[in-house]
Parts: C-alpha cells; structure tokens; sequence
C-alpha cells in the first residue's frame, strides 16, 4: 500500500509540474475563454486539454501582412484537426530566419515550449517563449532570447496577436498541459511550403533552408500529425512522433 501511494504520489507531483503558473490575468483569461472554447468545441470530435500543435505562418502572397497562426487539437486515432485560424496581428523583420541578438527578426523553424516557457505576468498581456535558439540555431550559431508569441499587437522580433486572440491560444495550451502534454510543437514557416513558393523564392538565400522547412511541412501535410524534429549534420530531420 506504501508504494502504491508513493507511486501515486509521484504521477501527481510529474503531472503537476505540466500545468504552468497562473497570475490573477490569466485566471481570469481561462475563466472568460473556457466557455467560448467549450462551445465552440461541443459538436466537434474535439476536446479541450487534448494536445495541441501549433502552426504558423508570415505570409501568404508576400505582402508581409497576411501571416496567420493556425491551431491543431489532436481527434481521433491521433489525427490532429484545425481549431481555428487568427491572423498575426504583427511581427518583425522580413522573409526567412532570424540570424543574431538585435536584428529584430522574428525567427523561422521548428520549436518546442514547455509548460515554465508559458509568461502569465507578460508585459504584452499573455505571452509563451518559443525556446529560440533551438539546436538547430545554436549550430549555426545564431543568437538570440526571449522570443515570443505574445498579445498587445506589438513586435520587435516576436509574433504579436491581439489580446483576446492570446487568451484564447494561452487558455487550450495551459488546458493541454494541465492533461499531461510535455511539450507544445510551434513550427514556424515563411509562407505556405509549396512547389510553387518555392520555386518563386529560388534565387533567395534561404532556399536551402527553406527546402530543408518543406520536408517538416509535408510530413504533416500528409500525415496530419506533427513529425519528430532533430537536428543531423546542422540540419532539421524527421521522424515519427
């Protein structure tokens, strides 16, 4: 009986340390989204905590003021289904990777954010780290920190959304992570990862790594879950979660 309750002692306590701490602005957040979310949830096979991926992108035709922030629950026999799509209410920089400290760049690839990288006393309202530099930076040395997905509309080097839309966001990833996800995946794109964007941006300096993008793009295109990343030889590689 002993171990069992240590056991059970211990699943509570890892548990425990996925849900990321609360401020009186984020209570608040989650006590005003839950009902708008469970609503909007109620006649999809859909539930709020399931694991969430998150997908953005800086733009659609070039313009630079179309990008959009898409996010995945996870359904049925592990498929993930889009909850919703917000337009980027701004960010920072141009088309391809942040490279240093200071370039205000909002950065591009493929990211992981704990529960502790979750911000409820942002200075942007609500506000999640992306963890840059990920490895894959770090070996090519690009520097960097405290790079956000936050509120406030606002941007040097981040990704800014409007309030209410970062309340939403922040309420399903804290929902997620209070059911046990370890992780929450942001892949980070410069536009749609077709052949043909790709083909018109083939004389930029970031083909290459926009090519070695494509591959994380379509592996969930096709699978509709969001792959294993690693980094190999200084580059992203893929496999199955």
């Amino acid at each position: 009986m002993r171990i069992f309750l240590v056991a059970m002692i211990g699943l509570f306590s890892a548990l425990s340390s996925c849900a990321p701490q609360a401020s009186d602005r984020s209570r608040e957040a989650v006590e005003t989204q839950t009902p708008k979310i469970e609503q909007a949830l109620a006649e999809r096979p859909l539930e709020l905590g399931a694991p969430v991926f998150i997908r953005i992108v800086k733009t659609v035709d070039g313009s630079l003021k179309d990008g959009y922030l898409e996010l995945f629950l996870e359904g049925e026999e592990g498929v993930f289904e889009l909850y919703k799509t917000w337009p980027i209410c701004t960010y920072s920089g141009a088309l391809g990777p942040k490279l240093k400290q200071g370039d205000k760049q909002s950065p591009e690839g493929f990211y992981f954010v704990r529960s502790g990288q979750m911000n409820p006393n942002s200075s942007y309202h609500l506000s999640f780290n992306l963890g840059y530099p990920n490895a894959y930076d770090r070996a090519h040395n690009r520097t960097g920190d405290f790079l956000m997905v936050h509120g406030n509309c606002v941007s040097v080097g981040c990704y800014a959304m409007t309030d209410p839309v970062i309340e939403e966001i922040y309420t399903i990833m804290s929902a997620a992570y209070e059911k046990g996800q370890p992780f929450i995946r942001v892949h980070i794109f410069p536009f749609p990862m077709t052949e043909e964007s790709l083909d018109k941006y083939s004389e930029n300096p970031n083909a290459e790594f926009w090519q070695n993008l494509k591959q994380g793009w379509d592996w969930f295109q096709e699978n509709q879950k969001p792959p294993n990343v690693n980094v190999e030889n200084k580059k992203y590689v893929f496999s199955a979660p």
